[in-house]
């Protein structure tokens, strides 16, 4: 495993079950601005590795999906991110086992909390 992402380690793999690796796996990569993406080119990098930790934790690589549409898009509004809508629908209908992203603390839609829930582990279908 890369040093890296060492901190992912930790019991993670202890929650993972066989109906999740039935799954895909979802890399989400994105940067707010194109400045971001031209002159911090390690996180980007960082961010396309977590393809590896999923291949570590069982999935295969060709149930790894990259969902990077929204590199140098603001977090500010899901409508203007769709690579984020695409996440949360493949969330929705179950299709995902696992999401990998290295900042998370704006994964969800504000504006309508009611209908949207955060991408949390609890709020993955079973």
């Amino acid at each position: 495993m890369s040093p890296e992402l060492d901190i992912l380690a930790p019991t993670l793999s202890d929650k993972i079950r066989a109906r999740h690796c039935d799954r895909q796996a979802v890399v989400y990569v994105r940067q707010s601005t194109l400045r971001q993406i031209e002159h911090n080119r390690e996180s980007t990098r960082l961010q396309y590795a977590l393809t590896d930790r999923a291949c570590q934790l069982g999935w295969r690589p060709e149930q790894i999906v990259v969902i990077d549409d929204d590199l140098g898009r603001s977090a500010a509004s899901a409508l203007d991110r769709p690579g984020f809508q695409r996440l949360v629908a493949e969330v929705g209908f179950g299709h995902i086992g696992l999401v990998l992203g290295i900042e998370v603390s704006r994964c969800r839609f504000r504006r309508n909390p009611d209908r949207y829930s955060d991408l949390k582990p609890d709020s993955i279908p079973e």
